[in-house]
């Protein structure tokens, strides 16, 4: 790191006017962007005893390797520079607010002949105008809705619409007066661009003109006696109403405001905003950002609402703006907004009333969203780093086990046995890389001899991939590929823990298989599955890891969730083998016909449940063969009925299994 003396400005080389300055690194990459109403205290500041300095500023500036300034005219004019700047270089210690999630806005494209109504989402464009955001796509959808009744402008798709013009009949919302159906002429651009600007206006909190307008039209009608238009119109008013009534009036003296609060702690800062329009909320938006500097909510309100407004214009900015401390140059701030606004911009703190009581619900979403923002956090790194060190510690392993590999063997009293390998890295599921064994060197019920087994056989083909494989350099590291068709190897990478599911004997014939191979350097556990006891190979005693531990939460995940995946397995395939041993009596019906009638129904319930003409409808079965497969299913019913009952159990496990 830099000392800022080796780069420190001469005292009288700072100019004292408003300007902008850049801090770079050693590299030139520029690394923080700020802006001061005189250059040379706010300069002179970063180059005090680094003792003194906020740890944030100390990091700063022993990180920068140099720093530049330019002089502007006025302080509005460095606003406009520090914005464009930060937007330009992306300097990794300013404050950049993350949007929480990709809201949905509703979009009319005023800038087309046939302007349309749509739900979008990601970056505005030119020629469209925006209202929301909204939390909601569906709520949006239902509004439109419900409009279109009113304001049947264009909804459909640039396709759509060419081509009903082509054919010359428009599509379904123009038979349900849901669109004028420009497409077809049915209105001339100039008339749709009247419904068009009434929906903006509309939404843009112009409501009470609206259904005034159409309570006296329904009136009118009414007493000329055309009850039709007058039942039309009042279905109009009902839909207003009715869209109305999804947005909550909050601000009864129709006020156009912005409210946005802040819920910070020394590390983050997140940000919630409501947009109030008319005095009902139109939409509501969230970020969260990383402190980067010493300021306090001031300084932070001040970095939001520049880049909250600095690349918007016009309507997009409100007349008034509500946040819960003033930013330091308020006064200036005010006046750059009112030049893109076109008209005057304030910027409050609202002390009483609805104003304060609204903010104050802003506050308290703005807190929830940094507890769930840091819960997610928490549940996806902090927590998962924990377990996978509580893991290392416990197992004493030399690395903390990134990739760790699961397997569990299941049979029914010695039959159809089979198992499963789940693969975890970095604590999280890989299923892609989940692989299913039939046991097929092990007569009846031997579970240590079938787990040497599947051992043997999944670190046998590591072996053989990686003697066929070759090295390619990625973004994301070395990989190995398949040299013929570069294609990657998903069984050539060697675990940093292998877990088997069970007591002492699996652990050895696990480490038995390791050694006959030459790889006893893989580290080995099982968790037995009674008392949750974690096995050691050679070890006469368990390890016993906390019941609270987030490592033994993690290995109880990664036991059950190949449990789970070998029990699936193990009744596919014992649901197929009983299909096949009932039907092998029925004249005619081979071995292909046999696998067609499985596939058709998937598995022995369900063949159970069909009838004859339903077995007739399979591909190769007639109507004798069809009464032949349901005798021979039904007489297997009444000899199982009338057996002993007694509950099957699979032995490996001890699980009391339902039968298919």
């Amino acid at each position: 790191m830099a000392s800022p003396s080796s780069y420190r400005p001469a005292p009288g080389s700072i100019p004292t006017k408003p300007g902008v300055y850049r801090f770079r690194d050693a590299k030139g990459r520029v690394i923080y962007v700020g802006k001061a109403k005189s250059l040379r205290p706010r300069l002179s500041s970063y180059f005090q005893d680094i003792g003194n300095l906020h740890p944030r500023t100390a990091t700063m500036v022993t990180t920068g390797a140099s720093v530049e300034w330019t002089v502007v005219d006025t302080e509005v004019e460095a606003l406009q520079l520090e914005y464009s700047w930060i937007k330009e270089f992306d300097p990794r210690f300013n404050v950049k607010y993350r949007d929480d999630k990709s809201y949905p806005w509703l979009a009319v494209t005023v800038g087309e002949e046939f302007p349309r109504v749509m739900v979008g989402r990601g970056a505005k464009r030119k020629g469209t105008r925006y209202f929301g955001p909204y939390s909601h796509a569906w709520a949006i959808r239902e509004t439109v809705d419900l409009l279109l009744r009113v304001f049947p402008m264009r909804s459909c798709s640039n396709g759509v619409f060419k081509r009903s013009a082509q054919i010359g009949r428009p599509c379904l919302l123009g038979y349900i007066d849901k669109c004028a159906a420009p497409c077809v002429g049915s209105v001339t651009p100039e008339q749709h661009r009247e419904i068009v600007d009434d929906f903006c206006d509309f939404m843009a909190g112009n409501t009470a003109a609206f259904t005034r307008r159409i309570e006296r039209e329904m009136f009118a009608a009414s007493e000329a006696l055309d009850f039709e238009k007058a039942a039309r119109l009042r279905d109009d008013l009902g839909a207003l109403t009715k869209a109305l009534e999804k947005q909550a009036v909050v601000l009864g003296d129709g006020t156009d405001a912005d409210v946005i609060a802040l819920a910070e702690d020394p590390l983050e800062v997140a940000v919630q905003i409501f947009y109030v329009r008319g005095g009902r909320i139109r939409g509501q938006r969230g970020w969260v950002a990383d402190r980067t500097d010493e300021g306090g909510t001031p300084e932070l309100v001040q970095d939001f609402l520049l880049q909250l407004y600095g690349g918007e214009g016009g309507d997009s900015i409100p007349r008034e703006v509500l946040v819960p401390a003033l930013p330091p140059d308020h006064d200036v701030l005010e006046e750059l907004l009112g030049e893109r606004r076109g008209s005057k911009v304030a910027i409050r703190v609202p002390q009483r009333g609805d104003k304060r009581d609204l903010q104050q619900t802003v506050a308290t979403n703005a807190g929830q969203a940094l507890a769930l923002h840091k819960t997610k956090r928490a549940s996806d790194l902090t927590t998962r780093n924990r377990a996978l060190e509580e893991i290392q510690q416990a197992l004493s392993l030399d690395e903390v086990p990134l990739r760790i590999e699961c397997y569990d063997v299941s049979n029914l009293q010695g039959t159809e046995v089979v198992a499963s390998m789940v693969v975890f890295e970095d604590g999280l599921a890989r299923k892609s890389e989940y692989r299913r064994f039939v046991i097929r060197g092990v007569d009846g019920q031997n579970d240590v001899a079938s787990m040497h087994e599947v051992i043997t056989r999944r670190f046998k083909r590591l072996q053989d991939e990686q003697a066929r494989s070759e090295t390619v350099t990625t973004d994301s590291g070395p990989m190995l590929v398949d040299p013929e068709t570069g294609r990657p190897r998903k069984f050539a990478y060697v675990p940093a823990l292998v877990v088997v599911d069970g007591g002492p004997p699996q652990v050895a014939a696990a480490r038995q298989a390791l050694s006959e191979l030459g790889m006893a350097d893989i580290p080995v556990c099982g968790l037995a599955k009674r008392l949750e006891e974690v096995w050691l190979p050679d070890e006469e005693d368990p390890v016993i890891m906390a019941r609270t531990s987030e490592g033994l939460y993690l290995l109880q995940r990664i036991r059950d969730e190949a449990h789970r995946f070998a029990i699936t397995h193990h009744r596919s395939r014992r649901s197929k083998s009983m299909v096949e041993s009932l039907l092998d009596d029925v004249p005619g019906l081979g071995e292909v016909r046999r696998k067609t009638l499985l596939k058709h129904f998937g598995s022995l319930k369900k063949l159970r449940e069909a009838e004859p003409a339903e077995i007739a409808l399979v591909p190769g079965i007639g109507p004798r063969t069809a009464e032949a497969i349901k005798d021979a299913v039904a007489k297997a019913d009444t000899s199982r009925k009338t057996a002993p009952s007694a509950p099957v159990v699979n032995t490996a496990t001890g699980e009391i299994l339902e039968e298919e």
